[in-house]
């Protein structure tokens, strides 16, 4: 599996109402200072139906300006309509970020618990 296959395995798991930030996303795939390539991948994703790249942002959630599908305005819209919470521009981490806690390779891809 490849370092974006592996990218959408994990933005796969990340709940409604929940994001993770690109570096998160990067430590997860075993690669920690791989955040920019996350971007990449997410910007690239084929699939936005099944892998929601919206509730990747950055580590002090802030959202995407190169959003692949639509924009800032259409992922705040998203993001709302699942339950995150913001505080001004910013998506409220303390709330709404997940943080990987237990993390091991299944089968093809990474699954993890996650804290909050």
């Amino acid at each position: 599996m490849n370092f974006f296959e592996k990218v959408y395995q994990v933005v796969k798991q990340i709940p409604k109402g929940k994001v993770a930030s690109y570096g998160v996303i990067a430590f997860v795939c075993g690669n920690p200072k791989m955040s920019r390539q996350v971007g990449w991948a997410l910007h690239c994703n084929p699939d936005n139906s099944e892998i929601p790249c919206h509730r990747v942002v950055t580590k002090q959630g802030k959202l995407s300006t190169a959003f692949a599908f639509g924009g800032m305005e259409s992922q705040r819209q998203m993001l709302l309509q699942e339950g995150v919470k913001f505080k001004g521009d910013l998506v409220d981490m303390s709330q709404c970020a997940i943080v990987p806690s237990i993390m091991h390779i299944h089968d093809l891809g990474f699954q993890y618990g996650v804290e909050n």
